[in-house]
């Protein structure tokens, strides 16, 4: 049984759902998510939404800003369109219901991160992502033109390769006509037709051991794309959070914003001594990258397994006013945030690369569009400034959405798609086949391809990713399909772009830091 609609949405965080309540005015859209509507990355972002909002700020400053965190790589049309379009989004966003923090005279209360001049982040307390995530929640439940379907997973996009064609990377024709996708409570595999598609799937974060998103990231459409023969750039950027929680054995790690350093708080070693500023001058608001390798550097250095955020020294009340949900987390492992120092570590938290798109989200594939993190904009460069990434989202998803409101009615339902071959497949007898290749490729990924690399790491991750990704797609072909084994192959795919991505940089910028080339290259424009 086919299913049918004109705006097919993969994912369903602030990218995905602020496009499909654009486009519900023109036709039937229908949000596929893997879990719960709520359970999104988006929802996990504490700090903010970055945009110009007053003087003495300014677009100009802003663009600097994030050009010099991105470390030459940025694309600067790009940089401007985003950050001069991003206050009538921001004003769009509080017409849909949300709320941002305002001081006392009634302007917003904007804070200050890592990389950031002035003071542009937009911020709901500490916990940002969940207010965007409520209030775009509650307006999509309530539109009669969304459907939405949770616990559905994507499992692969519908091109002419399963008309039975040859589809090649460099071919300019390529068509996607919607996706495969797997109801996971009745297991029942069908083709969900649509004229156009979009990938807002998020992250990949948990190819690596420590990381702050949710268990759903991984990196699920962009290995689609990929299977599909679409453009993928600069996976090798991946960025780790400088500060997420130390406590033994949580996972997802819990994020400690950046919003805290920015209202004062400090980075110290395990003997009370701030360190950053031996390494950037500005200190504990040096860009993520670079405040990362310190950390990194700090604890293999003296042998420790964490380094401190001082906040003490700040007012005790404002803290607990502006940080409640950190200052509740810590207080519930018996660190009182107000007096004593919180121990912290980096863990993974951001692609920079993913699916390459134009000004409007379009890939490389016909009728397939991607924005958020999945996608690569040539916005965050070697290095995304921090709370950037939600204004990239919202920006992205109203410029696709005008181009698909535009050209939707062109567009034909592909009847022809043939149904998912189950043929030859059966249970998997031991789950412990694709749980022990789930850790080991974390492993590879941390130990060889995480802050500091080298060739000699990135050759060994890859030989023994090979050995993965074989007994992966041996196990997925004869294998009824579950939700493990599906994104064991995604992650598997993912961590082969961004091994096979780092070793083609032979240098070190921004995210990518290699022991061979501590430094970038010369003569070379970007």
């Amino acid at each position: 049984m086919n299913k049918k609609t004109d705006f097919l949405v993969i994912g369903s965080g602030i990218a995905g759902l602020s496009y499909a309540l654009k486009v519900a005015d023109a036709g039937k859209v229908s949000i596929v998510t893997k879990s719960e509507l709520e359970e999104t990355n988006t929802k996990y972002a504490q700090g903010g939404i970055a945009a110009v909002m007053r003087e003495p700020d300014s677009f100009e400053k802003h663009i600097n800003d994030t050009i010099s965190c991105g470390d030459g790589f940025c694309t600067r049309k790009i940089v401007e369109m985003v950050i001069k379009e991003a206050p009538a989004r921001i004003k769009e966003l509080m017409e849909w219901g949300v709320e941002f923090a305002r001081a006392p005279d009634g302007r917003f209360n904007l804070t200050k991160e890592g990389g950031h001049t002035g003071n542009r982040v937009l911020h709901h307390k500490d916990n940002t992502g969940e207010e965007i995530q409520r209030a775009l929640m509650q307006k999509a439940r309530n539109h009669q033109n969304i459907e939405i379907l949770e616990h559905h997973f994507a499992i692969d996009l519908i091109t002419q390769h399963h008309l039975g064609k040859k589809v090649k990377r460099s071919d300019k024709d390529i068509e996607c006509y919607g996706a495969y996708v797997l109801d996971l409570k009745s297991s029942v595999v069908f083709p969900f037709l649509s004229k156009t598609t979009l990938i807002a799937t998020g992250g990949i974060g948990n190819l690596y051991h420590t990381t702050t998103n949710p268990v759903i990231a991984t990196g699920d459409g962009i290995a689609m794309v990929y299977r599909a023969k679409g453009k993928i750039n600069d996976m090798e950027f991946v960025q780790f959070h400088p500060t997420s929680l130390c406590n033994q054995g949580e996972r997802p790690s819990f994020l400690i914003t950046e919003a805290l350093r920015g209202f004062g708080a400090v980075l110290k070693t395990n003997d009370g001594k701030e360190f950053m500023y031996r390494y950037d001058q500005r200190g504990s608001l040096a860009p993520r990258d670079i405040t990362a390798r310190a950390i990194d550097q700090e604890m293999k250095t003296r042998g420790d397994d964490h380094v401190l955020l001082d906040a003490t020294h700040l007012d005790p009340v404002k803290l607990k006013e502006n940080f409640p949900n950190i200052y509740r987390k810590c207080k519930s492992i018996g660190i009182d945030i107000t007096k004593d120092m919180i121990p912290v570590i980096p863990a993974a938290h951001y692609i920079c690369g993913g699916i390459n798109v134009d000004k409007n989200g379009k890939s490389s594939i016909n009728r397939l569009y991607s924005i958020g993190e999945a996608s690569y904009t040539g916005l965050h460069g070697a290095n995304r400034m921090a709370s950037n990434s939600l204004m990239e989202a919202v920006v992205f998803a109203h410029r696709s959405a005008k181009e698909n409101k535009q050209l939707y009615n062109k567009f034909l339902l592909n009847e022809n798609i043939p149904p998912w071959d189950l043929e030859g497949t059966n249970h998997p007898e031991e789950m412990v086949l694709i749980t022990q290749n789930y850790k080991e490729m974390q492993q590879i990924m941390s130990n060889y391809v995480g802050i500091v690399r080298s060739d000699l790491r990135l050759k060994r991750a890859l030989k023994r990713l090979k050995i993965i990704y074989q007994e992966t797609e041996e196990l997925y072909k004869k294998s009824t399909l579950s939700v493990k084994l599906c994104e064991l192959r995604n992650m598997v795919n993912v961590s082969y772009l961004i091994i096979k991505m780092a070793q083609k940089l032979r240098e070190s910028r921004g995210l990518h830091y290699m022991l061979d080339y501590p430094g970038k290259k010369t003569g070379m424009e970007f």
